[in-house]
């Protein structure tokens, strides 16, 4: 069991820091680490690129220099389960001192590959509610991460929507159906749709061909809205929703956009 009181990892991936305990690194001296980063992004995503420089920047500001301290070996890609398996499998090979997971998928997959190295993860879902923690206070095993979504954000997308377009009736929820913490999204969003007098059209969609169908049909009615969920999977197609939503005036938000967002 890893025993986290002893050896703190905290990451920064998206706004949150990485670092090891500075007595552990004075004990163990300029001694090379390495961090296997499971990323689901293709490599040349801009996003996901930025996701990383901001990891390798927070770990500079805590004394961890890529090629004198630490070496962060990264695998980048979207793909099924099978795939997600081979690259977990390719990092472990690696023999990290700890690995940091982005997003449910590759955190569940890592938790079924190895129960000894530390595993960081940065998830949307409810990682207890999931079996991937044992509680949120005290996680156990070798997972601990940051959870980020929570029950009251499915009625404030909904609030955030009406706020810049009130005459919406109907909301389509686009998201990855292979996303648990979307799917758990959705179903408060859904809940949380009586109080603002609107109905909820579940949108699980992964090709742009069947995303571009969609939006075309929503946008042909003047009463629809559209809520896009947080994936790496949805977010690969952010460019061609954002230009769909502009062309049909569609109002749109977007779960991770520090403000609302609303086609021109």
């Amino acid at each position: 069991m890893f025993d986290m009181k002893r050896r703190a990892f905290i990451t920064l991936l998206g706004g949150a820091a990485v670092a090891w305990p500075r007595a552990a690194r004075a004990q163990q001296g300029e001694r090379m680490r390495r961090i296997g980063v499971l990323m689901l992004y293709p490599e040349n995503d801009p996003q996901g690129q930025l996701r990383a420089t901001a990891f390798r920047q927070g770990l500079e500001k805590l004394g961890w220099t890529v090629g004198r301290n630490v070496q962060i070996d990264f695998h980048w890609g979207l793909g099924d389960a099978d795939w997600i398996r081979s690259a977990a499998a390719q990092l472990l090979r690696l023999a990290p001192d700890v690995i940091l997971a982005n997003g449910d998928a590759a955190t569940r997959m890592m938790q079924q590959s190895t129960r000894t190295v530390p595993i960081i993860f940065i998830a949307g879902s409810d990682p207890v509610a999931e079996g991937l923690v044992q509680s949120l206070a005290h996680p156990g095993g070798n997972l601990t991460g940051f959870l980020v979504l929570e029950p009251s954000l499915g009625a404030k997308l909904l609030e955030l929507l009406k706020e810049i377009a009130p005459s919406v009736a109907r909301i389509a929820i686009l998201f990855n159906p292979d996303n648990p913490g979307n799917r758990r999204l959705a179903t408060w969003a859904t809940a949380a749709a009586p109080k603002f007098a609107v109905d909820v059209v579940a949108a699980p969609l992964r090709e742009s061909a069947e995303i571009e169908a969609a939006m075309t049909e929503w946008g042909h009615d003047p009463t629809y809205g559209l809520i896009v969920l947080p994936d790496p999977s949805t977010n690969s197609h952010r460019k061609l929703i954002v230009e769909l939503a502009a062309r049909h005036r569609l109002p749109a938000i977007h779960a991770y956009v520090p403000r609302p967002l609303m086609a021109a």
